[in-house]
């Protein structure tokens, strides 16, 4: 990617050299700024706020560039940096709430309680910001030995229903860690009653009451959250602590680690948001306090992946201690962004590795799978899929996609009867799995087979995920396959109402629209289909069809390229 840096001179900024310009290249305020901006827009922080830090040493008295810097320099994790320019912020009257909020964590860091309370006593400037200061504010407060003024801190603060888990969290773990157990028990109950979902809660509700002696309590808290999301490893390490008797030790031990939480919970349900310069900041802001902070760590490295980054995520990702029960995750999504650099061989070593230190552990063997199949190699997948189906002794429910992704593997090379059986065995272990159904149906259409039971999975899977556009493109297809062009045409519409952007769905609406005598519109539709950057293979087909128009299409049962696609 180049970046403008003056009248005639660029130069090439690349993931894994240092930012900045070359030093034969002249420096301009305008040409950095304007490289900044553009590398902020594309959430390239590490560039923009090397960029804005070049802006802000060319024109130092500049208020916007000092708060654009900072903001940019704590986004990318410069804590220090971003530090002195927030001291730099108050001192020129500058008034931002994250400059005081990351004012305080420095002073939380060197263990300056009182300095960080008082710090966090103006007010925010919004619900986000208010309820960050009161909390953070809490912490301190209990930093200095005053439990009760930071009990009286969050039950003061006020805002939209949302804030009801974070204060009752968290009033939670202050009381836990000023020894009132009884008040402890009573805030994470009402915590988890405003948020049964949230892992964390669970975990420290869970804690709470096994400290408490309610060990059978404790146990009931994680197998109702086993049964929304089975197999979670932090709460299975916990299960497996409560079961063995051992103590339980609290799941903050220290303010900076309270406001570490606090920042970790906000920063991932803000980057879910699109907040992503906002988001990065508040879990750059966690590590800074506990750099063993895992579910920041791996909340930053998923940030990092949604924003097209995947070697920012790797790095951050290996931050994540040994000791975690969340590194094994860790490292399968590392697998998956070294695959997103187009390190195949690597990804495939890595997640290899994994699969030897634990076969029987199925994600890695899923996660490697995946990633061969999503190269189309397909007898390479079949076989990691058939390894981890060796170690299960007897299939359950959860065991359903690694039949149904070695069924499409044997599809893919034409093994009919065995594919077949693994789609079958996938819909006895989770009936009516619209993924399934929509694979399974479409390719006995495809080959002519079972027309009336396949027809009906399909159907079946549009009603159980009617806004899924690869679905109902499915059933549009097969309804074409099955000279059933009028069907088609409204089916096919309203999967690329679905998926507009999607090249194969326009290209499909395009061949019904053609058979129902809508030419123009059909040209219309493999013209936009080839701007949408299909598959090579398929571009001359469809280049042909807007020259030619459509050949005779195959009946159904012959041989065709397209495969099933399954959205989700």
């Amino acid at each position: 990617m180049c970046f403008v840096l003056g009248a005639g001179a660029h130069a090439e900024v690349r993931p894994d050299q240092s930012y900045g310009t070359p030093q034969d290249l002249p420096i301009t305020l305008s040409g950095s700024y304007l490289a900044g901006r553009l590398a902020g827009q594309q959430n390239d922080f590490a560039s923009a706020s090397a960029f804005f830090e070049e802006t802000l040493a060319a024109d130092p008295d500049n208020p916007f560039l000092l708060e654009r810097a900072f903001i940019l320099k704590t986004a990318n994790g410069e804590i220090a940096k971003a530090l002195a320019y927030a001291e730099e912020m108050e001192t020129a009257g500058i008034d931002n709430f994250l400059a005081r909020l990351v004012v305080a964590v420095g002073h939380v860091r060197n263990g300056d309680y009182r300095s960080a309370a008082a710090e966090l006593e103006t007010a925010g400037a919004g619900p986000l910001a208010d309820l960050t200061s009161g909390i953070t504010r809490a912490w301190a407060l209990l930093g200095t030995g005053n439990a009760d003024e930071a009990l009286a801190a969050i039950d003061a603060l006020e805002g939209p229903e949302w804030f009801d888990v974070f204060k009752a969290n968290h009033a939670a773990l202050i009381a836990e860690q000023a020894g009132r157990q009884d008040l402890a028990l009573e805030k994470i109950e009402a915590a988890y009653n405003a948020d049964r979902g949230a892992l964390r809660v669970n975990d420290a509700f869970a804690r709470i009451r096994a400290a408490a002696g309610k060990k059978e309590e404790a146990l009931e808290v994680l197998t109702e959250y086993d049964r929304l999301m089975p197999g979670d490893p932090l709460l299975t390490n916990t299960r497996r602590l409560i079961e063995s008797g051992a103590p339980i030790l609290p799941l903050v031990s220290d303010p900076a680690q309270g406001i570490a939480e606090l920042l970790n919970g906000l920063g991932s349900a803000i980057g879910r948001d699109g907040a992503e310069e906002l988001a990065s900041a508040y879990l750059q802001l966690a590590l800074y306090l506990n750099p063993k902070t895992e579910f920041a760590a791996i909340a930053l490295g998923s940030l990092f992946e949604r924003m097209g980054n995947p070697q920012r995520a790797i790095e951050v990702l290996k931050t994540v201690p040994n000791e975690s029960p969340l590194k094994r995750n860790a490292e399968i999504q590392i697998g998956f962004n070294y695959n997103a650099l187009d390190q195949l061989d690597k990804a495939r070593e890595h997640l290899s590795a994994l699969i030897a230190l634990d076969p029987a552990e199925l994600e890695a063997v899923i996660s490697l799978g995946n990633v061969l199949r999503s190269h189309k190699l397909f007898e390479e997948a079949e076989a990691v899929y058939s390894r981890g189906l060796d170690t299960v002794a007897s299939p359950e429910r959860q065991h359903w996609a690694l039949f149904y992704y070695r069924g499409i593997c044997r599809e893919r090379l034409k093994q009919w009867p065995a594919a077949e059986a693994d789609f079958r065995k996938s819909l006895e272990l989770f009936p009516d799995q619209p993924l399934v159904l929509n694979y399974l149906g479409y390719s006995l259409v495809d080959q002519g087979l079972k027309l009336d039971e396949a027809l009906d999975m399909i159907r079946r899977a549009v009603e159980l995920r009617p806004n899924d556009g690869y679905i109902v493109d499915s059933l549009g297809w097969v309804y074409y396959r099955l000279g059933r062009y009028e069907e088609a045409v409204k089916e096919l519409e309203r999967a690329v109402e679905l998926r507009p952007a999607d090249p194969v769905i326009n290209d499909h609406l395009g061949d019904a629209y053609w058979k129902v005598g809508r030419k123009l519109e059909a040209r219309f539709q493999w013209n936009h289909a080839r701007d949408l950057g299909p598959e090579p293979e398929e571009l001359p087909k469809i280049l042909d069809k807007i020259e030619n128009g459509l050949t005779e299409a195959p009946a159904a049962g012959a041989a065709t390229a397209d495969a099933p696609r399954n959205g989700g």
